[in-house]
Formats: structure tokens, C-alpha cells, sequence
């Protein structure tokens, strides 16, 4: 049921985008929309900065057995050198109590733009990850997971 309400969000932004191009719906109204679909801890991280989706993939099982110990990775497209980097990932697990999972702070010594670490969630829920880059772009990505045992909530 919830997947289906997901598609048909989808499916409704799909159509207001479409008519944005069309010119049936002003741009702005379709931006303020969209903002305010973010959740509050995302807006938080990113200080009102939209995130721009995609070049940030987002790992970690569709079904969780065990909520208090879920392996999640993110990478980030492209390497890592000259002036623009990634300078900082952060993993948001929004239903969470804490929504902040984590933050990294990378440089360009640092190699590939990727990172592996383990949370707890409290129930089934999106997680976001997000990188920053330092000319100053906003990368996101999301993930939906299913937690069978309950894990930080209870």
C-alpha cells in the first residue's frame, strides 16, 4: 500500500512537471513544491539548498532482518582531484529518532568518493544520503528499507 502511494506521488509530479514545460504551471510553484516535500532533516543538513537527485548511489538491503544493524554504503560519480570534490556525505534515516546517521568529511586525498559504515533504524522507513561538493553543487540519492526487528525505536 505504501509502495502505491509512493507511484502515484510519482506519477502526480510526473504530470506537474510536464505541464511546468507545457506552461500550464508556473516554475517557482513547482520548486516550492518540491522543497516542501523534503523532509525537515534533509532541509536542515542542506540549509534550504534543493539537493539535485542523482550521481549519488545509495546501498543497503531492500528487507532488513535485524533494524539495529543495517550495512549502508554511498558512492558518489567521479573522482576525487583537482579544485571540485566531494567535501562531505551525510546519511539521513528520517523516522529515526536522531534522523542525522551520519556525516563524513572527505578532501581529495581521500581517494574515491565512497564510505561504508552500519546503522540502527527504528522502523521501515527512506533514507537519504546526500554529498556535498566544493564548488558548492548538492548531490542526493534515496533508498527505501523494510526493518523486521525492531531496532533504535524499540
Amino acid at each position: 500500500m505504501k509502495h502505491d502511494s509512493v507511484l502515484a506521488r510519482r506519477r502526480i509530479l510526473q504530470a506537474a512537471a510536464a505541464a511546468a514545460v507545457a506552461g500550464a504551471l508556473p516554475l517557482p510553484a513547482l520548486a516550492a513544491d518540491a522543497a516542501a516535500a523534503l523532509p525537515e532533516a534533509v532541509t536542515k543538513l542542506t540549509g534550504g539548498k534543493q539537493p539535485t537527485p542523482g550521481k549519488v548511489t545509495l546501498w543497503l538491503p531492500e528487507l532488513a532482518e535485524n533494524g539495529n544493524s543495517v550495512p549502508v554504503g554511498v558512492k558518489v560519480e567521479g573522482e576525487m582531484a583537482g579544485d571540485v570534490y566531494v567535501r562531505a556525505m551525510h546519511i539521513v534515516a528520517t523516522d529515526n529518532p536522531e534522523p542525522t546517521v551520519a556525516s563524513f568529511e572527505l578532501s581529495p586525498a581521500s581517494g574515491r568518493p565512497e564510505v561504508m559504515t552500519r546503522m540502527r533504524l527504528a522502523k521501515s522507513q527512506k533514507v537519504w544520503a546526500l554529498a556535498e561538493t566544493s564548488d558548492g553543487q548538492l548531490w542526493s540519492g534515496t533508498a527505501d528499507v523494510r526493518v523486521t526487528v525492531g531496532g533504535c525505536g524499540g
